[in-house]
């Protein structure tokens, strides 16, 4: 007989919390000075983000919906919403498996989860690394190489 899993069922319980919550601001809106904070994994599977946005957040990152937030969509399983980065709008998807925290301060309420690990998603920009045995790659040697003796020659 298995043990059961409380964690696992008091996070699904919570995450139906922010479901709820999403839910009613996509076809409300938030008032009162509502704003919501969620974190999330980056790179948990099912995330959607631009790859600038994964490699400044390689971990963890926080959004905020509060303003300037647009076509936001809540499934079963997930969420997804048009935000603006750098002055340009993209549209990023979250699965609630990835959720690290939701907060909504002008309610002072926060809930925390703790996702389970799992393989990372894989970014657009990943790419596998060449073995040592293929023609052309240059041989490990253990020697760290420091980026500022490029930079100083590059200037002369």
């Amino acid at each position: 007989m298995s043990k059961i899993d409380y964690q696992t069922l008091l996070d699904n319980a919570l995450k139906s919390v922010v479901k709820e919550a999403l839910i009613h601001a996509q076809f409300n809106g938030l008032g009162d000075g509502a704003h919501f904070y969620i974190t999330f994994k980056t790179r948990a599977p099912g995330v959607v983000l631009p790859d600038f946005l994964r490699i400044r957040y390689p971990d963890i990152m926080t959004i905020v919906l509060q303003y300037s937030y647009n076509n936001l969509h809540v499934s079963d399983k997930e969420f997804g919403v048009q935000l603006t980065f750098d002055g340009r709008p993209f549209f990023i998807r979250v699965p609630f498996s990835a959720l690290v925290e939701f907060k909504d301060p002008s309610v002072d309420f926060m809930l925390s989860f703790h996702p389970r690990g799992s393989a990372p998603a894989a970014a657009d920009n990943d790419m596998e690394l060449p073995l040592d045995d293929k023609p052309g790659t240059v041989p490990d040697t253990g020697r760290v190489v420091s980026l500022d003796e490029f930079r100083k020659n590059r200037k002369k």
